[in-house]
């Protein structure tokens, strides 16, 4: 549905940040589901935990964060630009199933819970196979820079 190419024309983040590699289905104003490819050379594994590499929690949120904003832009119509930012105000129930490794593929699955005020609230899903990962309720909101 997207590549690494479209993505990074609709979100701001750039390597080591960028935490989506590829979207593949997308439903406009109801849902997405993405993809992140961990793999060993990122340069977290080299601290957490050396001799036991875990891609640290909140990055897996920050992965479903980003998978949002490619919703959310999806669903305004638009795609952000240098006086937009795209920002966390919060994140509820936030709950971790299961290590994620290098090795593993990280499917994102995100919904569109309401819109309200500018707000936007997204239930969030990471699974490895079929064994979750991390579920949380994220909200974000863009705001102007400067």
């Amino acid at each position: 549905m997207m590549d690494i190419h479209a993505i990074l024309k609709q979100l701001p983040h750039r390597y080591p940040f960028l935490l989506v590699d590829r979207v593949l289905e997308l439903e406009r104003n109801t849902r997405i589901q993405a993809v992140k490819n961990v793999t060993f050379n990122e340069p977290y594994f080299m601290g957490h935990f050396p001799g036991h590499p875990v891609m640290p929690g909140v990055l897996i949120l920050e992965a479903l964060a980003q998978a949002a904003g490619l919703l959310a832009f999806d669903a305004m119509g638009q795609v952000p630009d240098e006086n937009n930012i795209y920002y966390f105000v919060g994140i509820d129930g936030a709950r971790f199933k299961r290590p994620v490794e290098p090795g593993d593929q990280l499917i994102l699955d995100i919904t569109i819970d309401r819109v309200r005020g500018g707000i936007w609230k997204f239930n969030g899903i990471a699974r490895v196979g079929d064994e979750v990962a991390c579920e949380a309720q994220l909200m974000c909101t863009m705001r102007a820079v400067g």
